[in-house]
């Protein structure tokens, strides 16, 4: 097959880009322009409230190329991404975000990983050089978490700036889930994978749209999609406090045995410490399994990941 026939989709969400798209938009034209392959972009507009709409509306009449859908609410990034990859029909798929922190530049080196034979390129960001922030903190926390308690080993850094092959992309298409963690999912696939270390690029204008809170839901649902660890934590912990229940029956037991049993004091204060101790565990497991009945609960539910309001292409 030529070079030349080879298609190419730029998956690209965007959430309140509006000023910053249409820089973007250029940037990547500027790169992929001069590339022996045929481009198509999906923009995926994730329920925007600015002019973002209208902007890409305006990109797609002066750029053939161009694909938008729309969602109806903002559903989140991993949703989005979801979406551009159900529209992608290439043979090869490449998601970057719009906000200008995946550097366009880098897609003819994952174009040429992917001629080596390769199925996933993915990025790992680089930012030792930046200074130490709670995000970058509770991110580096975060990995070795999951490497720990996962079957499945997520790169540290990794960037939903990748590429896929269409077999890769067919087979995480597969992957139906309501909780997606994109990240571990394409590691999960086991297809062959290379490394692309670069340099995160500040953004454009605006500001990040990944709150605390959601990153904190992206955790959880990584967490609890990808390890049964808490659930093995609190029986573990359960088994412990046997254990100390049946040493504390025996210490007892010695005194009745050897007649001392006027030295049993009552233990008003010890006895209430370790209800406690085993309540807050009890509560603890409790909350473990109720999460994990939560999420079986919304993918029993079998609602769709993102719901497409709208759509625009060039025939």
């Amino acid at each position: 097959m030529s070079s030349k026939k080879i298609t190419v989709d730029l998956v690209i969400p965007v959430f309140n880009e509006d000023g910053v798209i249409e820089h973007t938009h250029k940037r990547i034209c500027d790169v992929v322009d001069s590339l022996a392959y045929d481009f198509h972009f999906i923009y995926v507009d994730d329920g925007s409230n600015d002019g973002t709409v209208a902007t890409l509306r305006k990109i797609a009449d002066a750029d053939p190329r161009v694909i938008l859908l729309q969602l109806s609410r903002n559903f989140g990034h991993q949703a989005a991404l979801t979406a551009g990859m159900d529209a992608s029909r290439s043979d090869i798929a490449i998601t970057l975000d719009g906000d200008g922190q995946h550097p366009p530049e880098m897609i003819s080196q994952m174009l040429n990983l992917i001629a080596q034979g390769y199925d996933i390129v993915q990025t790992q960001r680089m930012d030792e050089a930046q200074p130490a922030s709670f995000k970058k903190w509770t991110s580096g926390l975060f990995y070795r978490l999951i490497n720990i308690i996962s079957g499945t080993q997520v790169l540290p850094g990794a960037a939903d700036f990748r590429a896929l092959t269409r077999p890769a992309l067919d087979a995480l298409k597969a992957m139906p889930e309501y909780h997606r963690f994109l990240r571990g999912m394409v590691s999960w696939i086991g297809f062959s994978m290379v490394i692309l270390p670069y340099q995160p690029e500040e953004r454009i204008s605006g500001v990040s749209k990944y709150s605390l809170n959601k990153m904190i839901r992206l955790a959880m649902d990584a967490v609890f999609s990808f390890s049964l660890v808490p659930l093995y934590v609190g029986l573990s912990l359960g088994g412990i406090l046997l254990c100390l229940a049946l040493v504390e029956m025996l210490y007892v037991l010695s005194f009745w045995i050897t007649g001392q049993t006027s030295n049993l004091a009552p233990g008003w204060s010890s006895l209430m410490f370790v209800i406690l101790i085993v309540g807050g565990m009890l509560m603890a497991l409790l909350g473990f399994i109720g999460i994990y009945v939560g999420y079986i609960f919304q993918e029993v539910k079998r609602r769709p990941i993102y719901l497409i309001k709208g759509e625009k292409k060039n025939e």
